[in-house]
């Protein structure tokens, strides 16, 4: 049996509705969806016994799915099944995202369960190489992803994110806590010139059972109000949720949409 642990966003949706059997749908207090309702909700300080109750009720495969923010922690509301976990959920909750992440995957892991991926659950979540909209990128587009692939190299190294906007080579925002669409909207309040891709790609060497970058509707819609020309996305490596509505907007608004191969 199947656990979805299911943040914001449309990927716990959209991957629910994909399986056979109807997951199990979990979430953290302080994050839960937006899109599904929760069948439990846990507390951080009670993870111990909520990946026990997952065994009661016979879950095998946990699958993350969707954003979620880092909870605080009220150390007087850890039960005892929670406590030989301590050490792991500190060094987690002080250290950047990737580390966060992969010490959360190493306890679900350790506690029994196989841990899958959204696109290995959902796989046509992910679209194949190619362009896939009316307008094609150009030469000067190519060069911009092609210094993407080196800007999210680099900030992969600082764990700060997966995507940027890159204009005539230069790298115009990056990526930060607060998300690609906080980027975007901060690029439409500068009026400093047009053209540029947004780039999007995983952290080169992370762990693509979590928190492969996703782009929808509304990413396109952003994209295209701060100017940009279109969007690259690593083949394989980037969800595009709502697909068809993405191709959509991105012939309405004049942009391509390039899923460039690695």
């Amino acid at each position: 049996m199947l656990a979805v642990i299911a943040g914001t966003g449309l990927l716990p949706k959209e991957v629910s509705e994909r399986q056979v059997k109807r997951p199990l749908i979990c979430a953290m207090e302080g994050a839960e969806p937006d899109c599904v309702d929760a069948e439990i909700s846990f507390r951080i300080e009670h993870l111990g016994s909520f990946l026990a109750r997952l065994k009661s009720a016979g879950v095998t495969e946990v699958c993350l799915a969707g954003a979620v923010r880092r909870p605080a922690v009220d150390p007087s509301q850890i039960d005892a099944a929670t406590l030989p976990l301590v050490p792991v959920i500190q060094a987690a909750l002080g250290s950047g995202d990737d580390g966060a992440l992969r010490a959360v995957m190493g306890v679900i892991e350790q506690a029994g369960f196989s841990l899958r991926a959204a696109h290995e659950v959902a796989p046509d979540l992910l679209m194949e190489e190619g362009v896939v909209t009316q307008v094609q990128p150009g030469a000067l587009d190519k060069a911009d992803a092609t210094r993407g692939v080196e800007v999210v190299a680099a900030m992969s190294a600082a764990d700060i994110g997966q995507c940027c906007a890159i204009r005539a080579r230069q790298a115009i925002a990056v990526e930060n806590i607060f998300g690609t669409n906080w980027m975007l909207q901060s690029l439409a309040n500068r009026p400093d010139g047009q053209g540029g891709i947004l780039f999007k790609a995983p952290k080169p060497g992370q762990d693509r059972r979590a928190d492969l970058p996703t782009i929808g509707p509304q990413t396109v819609e952003l994209a295209a109000a701060a100017g940009l020309s279109g969007i690259v996305l690593e083949a394989g490596g980037v969800i595009v949720l709502e697909q068809d509505k993405v191709i959509a907007a991105c012939d309405r608004l004049g942009l391509f949409l390039w899923l460039r191969g690695s």
